[in-house]
């Protein structure tokens, strides 16, 4: 699977505005997000590790059937650790982005890196632009009304609920009706014991972080993954 960057198709312009907007209803975003997601609705976030221990916990993740690992990079061995998880997940085809991605310089390294796509904690137009023109799909988070609107008007229908634990999952259940494309990944505060919640209330996919890294957590994966593939098939 590729992720082509946006093609002339995919964007017009506004007679009303000076910017380009996106209006191909299933972006290269949509696709690398549908796709991972529908096979398992949840991703991995490993921050905070070295690049060993990076790796140990992506191809954890990725037996698991968990399709997209995230890997924040808030310092240079994050950096370092993002490399070493890209080249393990090119040995099996699998996917890994850059997270925390609040820079231009941390665009700059998430592509010099590898990285197949970007998040971050925020919604910063200047970064979405910017990851969007290096063919990176990107997922920004949003807390309100107001940052929905202003990521789907670039055409960015994948969105970071966060933080979702704060939140609560009734939040995903409220911004549905007025934003029916939105496709919420539920993030931040986030394990074992809540996820099937936030599923249930809407959520497309959840993040989980320290549920991968903990054995004990890890353990009992299987379990909920058991429960998400049931509730799949109803």
């Amino acid at each position: 699977m590729t992720t082509d960057p946006m093609t002339p198709d995919q964007v017009v312009t506004d007679p009303m505005a000076t910017d380009p907007v996106v209006t191909n209803p299933m972006t290269a975003c949509d696709r690398l997000f549908q796709e991972a997601f529908d096979a398992l609705p949840l991703m991995a976030i490993l921050r905070g590790f070295d690049a060993q221990r990076t790796v140990e916990v992506s191809r954890r993740a990725w037996e698991a059937g968990i399709r997209l690992v995230e890997v924040p990079v808030q310092s240079d061995a994050a950096v370092v650790a993002l490399e070493a998880a890209v080249a393990a997940g090119e040995e099996r085809g699998a996917v890994v982005g850059a997270g925390t991605v609040t820079t231009l310089d941390r665009v700059e390294q998430a592509v010099a890196a590898g990285a197949r796509f970007t998040v971050a904690p925020g919604f910063s137009r200047e970064i979405a632009e910017a990851s969007l023109a290096a063919g990176l799909p990107h997922l920004p988070g949003v807390a309100t009304a107001t940052e929905i609107q202003q990521a789907q008007a670039l055409g960015l229908n994948w969105l970071k609920a966060f933080p979702a634990a704060d939140l609560g999952s009734g939040w995903i259940t409220s911004m549905a009706g007025p934003f029916p494309t939105a496709r919420f990944v539920a993030t931040g505060g986030m394990g074992l014991k809540n996820t099937l919640e936030f599923l249930d209330a809407g959520a497309a996919a959840v993040s989980l972080g320290s549920a991968l890294a903990d054995p004990a957590q890890f353990e009992r994966l299987p379990e909920l993954i058991e429960h998400i593939d049931r509730k799949a098939q109803r």
